[in-house]
């Protein structure tokens, strides 16, 4: 068996990989109203309970209790082109097919309890991922097998918000994030597997807002979310080699209980103008701090000697293992929309957004990271005075990024990655 690096580097693949089409590993796919104007001024249009996601500050604009319910499928293209290593002398060859299809549902409902007090009640996702190159390793006696393999993960974000008008231009909210993640990893070479992660838990986070209402057709939001670093536990087993006194060079078997991983902070703001009875433009910009994920740190592990004549011998308990650095770097996306009433029923809107990688010195096979930009429009039909039928649509294109990657079983490893991904999205919003 060949040496793995102690690192575990494909561990840290499992829960940190960017085919989401968003900085880092981010989601940007809370709602359909917000992907058809590319999220431009969601933290504070309030148009319906969705603006939860962004602002809690943002339901004191509310009269009357909102409820908002949505799907997104997000249809993710990743090619991963010209895979190879040993100086150009092996090749893997190519996939297009990398990246997976999301279904990501979302729940809003804000209720206000008088003129000054609001509360509301969320569940959505800010994080994940599903990619597979498994198939760039099949039939090959040599390949980076710690570098492919199947990588799924999903968050889902359980939100309660409380916001509070001091008068009638200044609000304020703040709400408390549950975060659930979970995640599935597999690494093999040939039928022996290196990494086998099936994890989930739970981390606590926040978020704070405010509002101002310039007038009643000019106002600006901002918040801040405290993104929380989730524990997940569960089976959680990789494969290395470690030179053992009396014994020489040995297979050892990692298993550990959890793993700690940071999730990144989010700040932005944005602002809205109705400009005339007919037309709207909004923006955003926003910054999440990705520089703060530096690395993900397994815990609680046991080490075992794995064949020989000491097989199953316990070697070290309590161990705690950083993994592979990534050194990311923070990032902004800049977003501008407008929105058009075309009568009483039909809006339509449309937006641009430019968003910027993460991946700094260190690249990676894994996380073909790159700037992104996103053509949106979408619509809405009045169904009722009370119901609301919002539909979403958007183009993402990332670019081409030529890449060099360590592997610990064969070296550096050289590819060609670009990404691109269509969303399509429905929400049905109702006011009570």
């Amino acid at each position: 068996m060949k040496t793995f690096n102690k690192t575990l580097i494909a561990v840290s693949v499992a829960l940190a990989s960017s085919q989401a089409m968003a900085a880092g590993f981010q989601l940007n796919s809370q709602s359909a109203t917000g992907i058809g104007r590319a999220f431009a001024g969601d933290a504070v249009i309030a148009d319906n309970a969705s603006v939860l996601a962004r602002n809690p500050a943002a339901m004191a604009l509310f009269d009357k209790s909102s409820l908002s319910l949505g799907l997104t499928y997000a249809d993710v293209q990743v090619d991963v082109k010209d895979v190879n290593f040993a100086g150009g002398a092996i090749d893997l060859g190519s996939i297009d097919d990398a990246g997976s299809g999301k279904v990501i549902p979302n729940f809003y409902y804000i209720h206000p309890v008088n003129d000054k007090i609001a509360l509301g009640f969320a569940a959505f996702s800010n994080f994940g991922t599903g990619t597979d190159t498994s198939s760039l390793s099949k039939n090959q006696a040599a390949a980076p097998f710690d570098l492919l393999g199947e990588t799924e993960v999903t968050t889902v974000n359980f939100n309660t918000s409380i916001s509070y008008r001091f008068n009638e231009m200044f609000s304020v909210g703040a709400g408390i994030d549950a975060v659930y993640g979970e995640g599935r990893l597999t690494r093999n070479a040939g039928s022996t597997p290196l990494v086998d992660v099936d994890a989930d838990g739970w981390g606590f986070g926040g978020i704070l807002g405010a509002t101002l209402e310039l007038d009643q057709d000019n106002r600006l939001g901002i918040s801040y979310r405290f993104s929380p670093t989730v524990t997940v536990k569960g089976d959680t087993t990789a494969m290395t080699t470690k030179d053992i006194p009396g014994l020489g060079m040995q297979n050892v078997m990692l298993d550990f209980e959890d793993l700690d991983v940071p999730l990144a902070d989010i700040f932005q703001v944005a602002g809205f103008h109705q400009l005339n009875a007919k037309f709207a433009v909004h923006y955003t910009a926003q910054f999440t701090k990705w520089g703060d994920f530096e690395e993900i740190t397994a815990n609680n592990g046991t080490a075992t000697l794995v064949g020989g004549p000491a097989n199953g011998t316990q070697i070290a308990t309590g161990v705690t293992q950083p993994l592979k650095s990534y050194q990311w770097k923070d990032s902004w996306l800049f977003s501008v929309g407008g929105t058009y009433s075309i009568d009483d029923n039909w809006t339509v809107r449309a937006g641009y957004m430019h968003d910027q990688g993460v991946v700094d010195q260190l690249s990676s096979l894994s996380i073909p990271d790159s700037d992104r930009n996103w053509y949106t429009a979408g619509m809405s039909y009045r169904l009722s005075q009370q119901s609301t039928l919002d539909l979403g649509i958007a183009f993402v294109k990332g670019q081409q990024v030529d890449l060099i990657e360590y592997s610990a079983i064969a070296g550096p490893v050289n590819a060609t990655t670009e990404s691109s991904a269509m969303y399509y999205s429905m929400q049905y919003s109702y006011q009570f």
